[in-house]
């Protein structure tokens, strides 16, 4: 799976449906097959040749190189911007840059070119979602260090973005998506994207227009309060967009498979909803007078909030999941809703936004870790094993923000841990990023096949993680130490079908293993009659473990199963859980619900299989085993060890280690409990409930 194929599906409104493609064999559309119009190239990359990052790890070179000029075509209705009499040409960054043989870099847009006279691209050169978000690197580039190219590029990303927000007419306030590189507007790409005209209802670049807003009338209040009145008046004209379509639903809820769910989030997805919110909250800040928009930012953080679930040794382990409609299904990229609800509760004083993004950064980052990092799908078993800098990004930028604002210690430690996948610690055991150039990959794929191109929402996303890093140095220095991963002991799935069974059972394997919101994992499910058994090995070597089955509770299902293991000579059960949960299937894609259910008692290491005894009918799919304690080794010029406790009484957890080491212990809010202690290598220390333990050494 690429980067650039992750990037393309994930510009669709429908985003189930892009993962449905994500996960099916072949993916859409790739730059690398379309025609370079005339564009520099740039010189191969130092990641290459192992040059030493330096002190400083931002470098925008290769945001630079994809910045181009973008001529404002007069005459369409509905489309101008700032001084753009005065000023006819703005800049906005092309949508993919594709890596050639000598390490050179060619700009190339979205789908193939359509029209050889004009060099179109059926999709367009750049876009509303990748424009926005780098006007946000430079604000805040020029913010942090006071870099004067940075303010230039952001004023004139600034333009662009608003000259595609449409500023009359029914639609006024939303945003056209794609635009050629002659200026040309592309309100209907091919393939068609939804909504379609792009600016006939609001999107995930109406949300992060919000964004870029937001941070640009704070940057450009104080110097040049020209500008930033206009980006006032384009604020005020989106959440007015807003109000008339998703606010207009406040505060009605809707139903998921028997979740009730807030009906009025942007595209009813919290990942866009974040986006916007990150805006607000910024717009806000610096115009507290605004009173619909404070509303607007009141109301979203609230929708967020709405969709955490789960918590310790409960699936989804206390994350706030993205997408109304699926609550079964959790995705990395577009994960900013913690770093939201942080800058929400910031500006609105409210702690219980705080307290929801701080259960989903403390809780739910260290199992993930530990389950080997931010993956592009859990649905709900972890599906989509590519990880990309936006959902790296997502997670590190919550992770960093909720530090500051709480001064919650544990999670300063976890977003080193997180930030080290730039660096080496990932599935590739490569560095991701190069700090000498600006260079980073568009991906790494589960079995660590590493997306060598480059493009402009990768290196927007690692750039805005080098800028957090910059301002912690602490946590940059740890980040940098931690090169590669020396072990994970998290989530593993074991599938149904591999079971031994007895009585009426069978497999069935559906057309597709993507249900709209969620997969049967491995494609199968076993359906299984009253009287049945299925035994089920489990992982050689596992410890102490939670298991959490899985099967469709939607309707066609009856009953109970009750779930077993040897102790011994002895029958141990372990809890009961259901063939079938009542609940309307409302505004889920599919009446299959496939939430993983935790049985009560633990199996112990000892403990080979389980055993399930169907009473009623059943359509069991697979497995998730949990560790009692889950553990993350990283390793370099230092090395870090968390072990995340899943249940709500400490744990005892021996340590392996090769020296004496520093131990430090946290509780399920990230903060410290007592002071740092050393302690031998092979020391017994104590896992707080639902909290993490560190480990570290030089």
């Amino acid at each position: 799976m690429t980067g650039d194929a992750t990037m393309r599906n994930r510009r669709l409104t429908t985003k189930k449906a892009a993962l449905g493609l994500a996960l099916g064999a072949a993916l859409a559309i790739t730059a690398a097959g379309a025609p370079a119009l005339a564009a520099p190239q740039q010189a191969a990359s130092a990641a290459d040749s192992g040059t030493s990052a330096p002190a400083k790890l931002t470098n925008l070179a290769h945001l630079d190189f994809l910045l181009d000029d973008v001529p404002l075509l007069s005459g369409i209705a509905g489309h101008t911007t700032y001084r753009a009499a005065e000023e006819p040409v703005a800049r906005a960054p092309w949508v993919y840059a594709d890596r050639q043989a000598d390490g050179s870099f060619r700009r190339v847009g979205g789908g193939p070119v359509t029209d050889a006279t004009r060099g179109w691209y059926a999709q367009g050169a750049y876009d509303a979602d990748d424009i926005s978000r780098a006007a946000v690197v430079y604000l805040r580039d020029w913010k942090q260090n006071g870099t004067a190219t940075s303010r230039t590029s952001a004023y004139e990303l600034l333009r662009s973005l608003t000259y595609l927000q449409t500023a009359d007419g029914p639609n006024a306030g939303n945003v056209v998506l794609w635009q050629q590189h002659d200026g040309t507007l592309n309100p209907s790409a091919i393939p068609k994207e939804l909504p379609d005209p792009s600016d006939s209802a609001e999107s995930f670049w109406l949300a992060r227009t919000v964004w870029a807003l937001g941070e640009g009338y704070a940057g450009f209040r104080s110097s040049d309060p020209a500008f930033a009145s206009f980006l006032a008046a384009r604020m005020q004209l989106a959440v007015g967009a807003l109000q008339r379509q998703s606010l207009a639903r406040y505060p009605q809820t809707d139903v998921a498979n028997g979740v009730t769910v807030p009906g009025w989030l942007i595209v009813g997805s919290a990942g866009a909803t974040a986006e916007a919110v990150l805006g607000l909250s910024a717009y806000v800040a610096a115009q507290p007078s605004d009173s619909a928009a404070r509303t607007a930012l009141a109301r979203y953080a609230e929708g967020i909030a709405k969709l955490q679930s789960g918590g310790s040794g409960q699936w989804p382990f206390g994350a706030l999941l993205p997408e109304a409609n699926s609550p079964t299904f959790w995705h990395a990229w577009a994960g900013m809703q913690p770093a939201a609800l942080t800058a929400a509760a910031t500006v609105l004083h409210d702690g219980g936004l705080q307290q929801s993004a701080t259960k989903d950064l403390a809780s739910f980052t260290a199992q993930l870790l530990a389950s080997g990092g931010p993956d592009n799908g859990w649905t709900p078993t972890p599906a989509d094993r590519t990880q990309i800098a936006y959902g790296v990004d997502s997670r590190l930028e919550g992770l960093v923000a909720a530090s500051d604002a709480t001064g919650a210690s544990g999670l300063a430690a976890l977003a080193g841990a997180q930030a080290a996948w730039y660096f080496g610690a990932n599935r590739a055991g490569v560095a991701a990023y190069d700090p000498a150039t600006g260079v980073c990959v568009d991906g790494i794929a589960g079995d660590g096949t590493v997306n060598r191109n480059c493009g402009a929402e990768s290196v927007i996303h690692t750039e805005l993680s080098m800028l957090a890093l910059d301002a912690h140095p602490s946590i940059a220095r740890a980040a940098t130490a931690l090169t590669r991963t020396t072990a994970t002991d998290g989530l593993t799935v074991v599938e149904a079908e591999s079971g031994t069974a007895t009585g009426p059972v069978s497999t069935v394997t559906p057309p597709s293993a993507w249900t709209g919101s969620a997969n049967w994992s491995g494609g199968s499910y076993l359906q299984a009659g009253s009287g049945s058994t299925v035994t089920l090995a489990l992982p050689a070597s596992h410890p102490t473990a939670r298991i959490l089955p899985i099967a469709d509770l939607g309707p066609g299902g009856s009953g109970t199963t009750a779930w077993t293991t040897a102790a011994g000579r002895l029958t141990l059960p372990l809890g009961r859980t259901d063939n079938v949960r009542a609940g309307e299937q409302g505004i889920a894609p599919s009446p299959v619900f496939l939430l993983p259910q935790t049985l009560p008692v633990p199996v112990p290491a000892a403990a080979t299989s389980v055993t399930a005894r169907v009473t009623g009918t059943a359509r069991l799919d697979a497995l998730l085993v949990q560790p009692v304690v889950s553990h993350l080794a990283l390793a370099g010029s230092a090395t870090l060890d968390v072990y995340a406790n899943a249940t709500a009484l400490p744990v005892p957890q021996k340590l392996d280690a090769g020296a004496p080491v520093t131990v430090t212990s946290y509780d399920a809010s990230g903060r410290q409990v007592g002071r740092a202690k050393t302690a031998g290598a092979h020391a017994t220390v104590l896992v707080l409930p639902g909290g993490f333990t560190t480990v570290t050494a030089r």
